[in-house]
């Protein structure tokens, strides 16, 4: 299970330091692609196969689902880390996530986001006060 919050820096080429924790769970390549709220996902090969034979079984007649397959896939690569655990996140990604130079990771079970520092500021600014509502939410739906 992926859990965890990581600051790291990014560097002039845009590689970034993949923690420990998270290597060994990724495994040797894994799959990074543009994430919903202005973030990046990272994926385990095996999570993304489960979650791609998901997204196949969408109807292909909802435009709702082509978009959103198509936003999935198309920022999609499959990566490995170097030497010193770094990874490269690729330029189209940075832009979409607006990385510069202090990123965050974090763990959120199936999956690694990718934040940039400021942007991740920002929404625990926004979530926070809404957590013990959307809590009460979850409660009644047995969570």
């Amino acid at each position: 299970m992926l859990m965890g919050e990581y600051m790291h820096s990014i560097d002039a080429k845009g590689r970034v330091i993949l923690p420990a924790d998270f290597r060994s769970e990724l495994g040797e390549s894994f799959i990074i692609t543009k994430g919903l709220d202005n973030c990046l996902f990272l994926y385990t090969t095996s999570e993304w196969e489960n979650l791609s034979n998901k997204l196949k079984q969408l109807p292909l007649a909802k435009a709702e689902a082509r978009a959103f397959v198509r936003f999935f896939f198309s920022g999609a690569r499959q990566l490995e880390c170097d030497k010193q655990g770094r990874f490269l996140v690729p330029a189209t990604l940075r832009a979409y996530a607006g990385l510069q130079k202090e990123v965050v990771l974090i763990g959120v079970s199936s999956r690694i986001e990718l934040w940039g520092k400021e942007e991740w500021l920002k929404y625990n600014e926004e979530i926070t006060p809404s957590v013990s509502s959307i809590a009460e939410t979850l409660a009644d739906l047995g969570i």
